[in-house]
């Protein structure tokens, strides 16, 4: 990595750079003592155990032993290489690095495809933008957005935009600027024409919506039709090399740091949703992709908060579309209210009817709890009166009650239950204890995701020898300070550690201090080749060791590797006098058993 940028360039950046801030762009974190805590990335978990430490400006998860710094944090969660992990860190701080891309007579590697579908995307997105805001031809799509009440702040705010009504425009365009129209029909951008293989534009005349993935990137649009008899009304990019609508959320990119600031998210099902609640004041919303919550977009959320609204359409079908998301969010033990819309409007159509302070008010702000909601949900269909329904609801409500974690709440829907329907409420605890089955008679409520008690940091689950210890602890000091690394290396006298990796791990160390770079352990994590060392270096660097060191303590670490050495030696010994005494040859035996002796002593 040094051969391509300056290692000084390097170091500079990462001075710069606070690594809570980096991580905290994808994970949701919780400060407890010096460092912060939060769910993993890299592994599914449901009690925190991955830590960021400011102080060293290092990572490290406790659970699958991921860690390292800035860059490799980035390199490890984006699918990045170090080239451009340390261009996007560089950005950052205002240090930028240039990359050299291969010559256009050369293939392209899919990187390189990737990115050239994000700059055509971002280029059109602007493009687009410009011909609605400032052109003739957008102007009667500029009307139609602001008669249905969407100010210039928001079309800027989402860079809405407006394609011409026109087949070839965008071929064109693109064309002009160098790209392979078959890359720009991969990327969804271009369709084509079957019977004489030409391209033509995939959206004509359409208010387009740009698409941003998680990390800024246009990927993808959605175009709206303002002409009725055009079908369909909203045309959407297909999946492709950048575009997975199952693992994006419409303006989630944007709205990160607004949910952060509430710890809480709005759930909406559409854009349209979105851009009308922001306008009315709700800025933490985001938007599935015109299909059903996903796995991969509910671990979008819970890097950023533990506390989810869904706020979908009045009507039946968006009542059904909430309670499936509401159960695959329970599921993943996350805080879900559910704000229902009455007279079956979607969002748009309440904010236009009825203002945004109502709908603060008494739509988000007067959202159900989800096992109210299901109370509610529970109705639909069923006529009270009639006792076969009555029955059957109450079954279904006692369901629910069994999925319930706290006994407060349990007590409390059985009575609101015996309440509405004048029932006993020991025949409904009864019946309770029935669907519940013997084996969870007693409720265990599950751990709590997110909570600050939670973020505790995991003991050593196994105890090491000592040799292994005062390696990892010699190394740990090694890391402080140059002088105590040249001191240790001449007390070991030529003498290797005993694992490999931490003979590795040193002798890396010493070449670094060479080069005359300063004593730093996000430094030197870069500076490594090795992920398995540096995943290494980044446990020793989690552990506690004391600020100062004496000479006693670290000639007594120094003397633990030797007499392992020693141990080791005693055992080979062993083995050579137990076959000088098989062979018969007692002077032999008597020799080695006289070494052994020696050894013994020694230690």
């Amino acid at each position: 990595m040094s051969e391509r940028i300056p290692e000084d360039k390097l170091n500079k950046i990462l001075t710069s750079t606070d690594i809570v801030d980096v991580v905290s762009d994808y994970v949701q974190l919780k400060k407890q003592g010096r460092n912060y805590f939060g769910l993993c990335p890299f592994h599914g978990e449901n009690t925190p155990s991955f830590s960021v430490s400011p102080d060293k400006q290092i990572f490290h998860c406790f659970g699958c032993g991921a860690g390292g710094n800035a860059f490799t944090f980035l390199m490890d969660v984006d699918g990045l290489n170090f080239l451009e992990a340390a261009q996007k860190l560089g950005s950052r701080v205002g240090e930028e690095i240039s990359i050299q891309t291969p010559s256009s007579d050369q293939p392209l590697p899919p990187q390189e495809d990737e990115k050239q579908m994000m700059e055509a995307h971002s280029l059109l997105s602007k493009f687009y933008h410009h011909l609605l805001l400032n052109t003739k031809e957008g102007q009667e799509a500029l009307e139609y957005l602001l008669a249905r009440g969407f100010t210039t702040e928001s079309i800027t705010k989402f860079q809405i935009g407006w394609s011409l009504p026109s087949w070839d425009f965008t071929v064109k365009f693109l064309e002009k600027r160098g790209y392979s129209l078959e890359l720009m029909e991969a990327a969804g951008l271009l369709v084509r024409r079957e019977r004489d293989d030409s391209f033509l534009d995939r959206f004509r005349g359409r208010i387009m919506f740009p698409i941003v993935d998680t990390k800024g990137n246009t990927v993808a649009f959605s175009g709206r039709t303002i002409d009725a008899d055009d079908q369909p009304k909203y045309l959407n990019s297909p999946e492709t090399k950048i575009f997975n609508k199952s693992s994006i959320l419409y303006h989630y990119h944007d709205a990160r740091s607004m949910i952060r600031r509430k710890q809480q998210a709005i759930l909406f099902e559409g854009f349209a949703d979105v851009i009308s609640s922001s306008e009315a004041g709700v800025e933490n919303g985001v938007a599935t992709m015109g299909t059903s919550l996903t796995e991969q977009q509910i671990g979008l959320l819970k890097r950023l908060t533990d506390s989810i609204i869904i706020c979908y359409d009045g009507d039946s079908a968006g009542v059904e579309a909430a309670f499936r998301a509401g159960k695959l969010l329970h599921k993943h033990q996350l805080d879900i209210r559910v704000a229902v819309i009455p007279e079956q409007l979607d969002p748009d159509d309440y904010i236009t009817k009825y203002g945004p302070e109502r709908f603060q008010q008494d739509v988000i702000g007067a959202s159900l709890t989800f096992m109210a909601f299901k109370l509610r949900y529970y109705k639909l269909n069923k006529n009270l009166n009639d006792e076969g329904d009555r029955l059957k609801y109450i079954e279904d409500i006692l369901k629910e009650i069994t999925q319930l974690s706290k006994a407060v709440e349990k007590d409390y829907y059985l009575r609101y239950l015996a309440d509405e329907f004048e029932l006993s409420l020991e025949a409904l605890q009864q019946q309770l204890s029935e669907l519940q089955g013997p084996e969870n008679r007693v409720a265990k409520p599950p751990k709590q995701v997110g909570m600050p008690g939670n973020f505790k940091q995991p003991t050593q689950s196994r105890l090491l020898p000592a040799y292994q210890t005062a390696e990892r602890r010699l190394i740990a000091y090694m890391l402080k300070d140059p002088n105590i690394a040249y001191k240790i290396q001449e007390w070991l006298a030529g003498t290797n550690l005993n694992i490999d990796e931490h003979q590795a791990i040193i002798t890396y160390l010493l070449g670094y201090y060479e080069e005359g770079l300063p004593p730093s352990a996000s430094s030197f994590i870069g500076y490594l080749p090795d992920e398995r060392l540096r995943r290494i270096v980044t446990d020793i660097e989690m552990m506690s060791i004391s600020e100062e060191s004496t000479d006693q303590e670290l000639t007594d670490y120094v003397n633990q590797v030797l007499k392992h050495q020693k141990m080791l030696r005693i055992k080979e010994k062993e083995v050579e006098r137990k076959e000088a005494e098989r062979l018969k040859d007692y002077r032999q035996e008597a020799q080695i058993a006289m070494e052994i002796l020696q050894l013994r002593k020694s230690l």
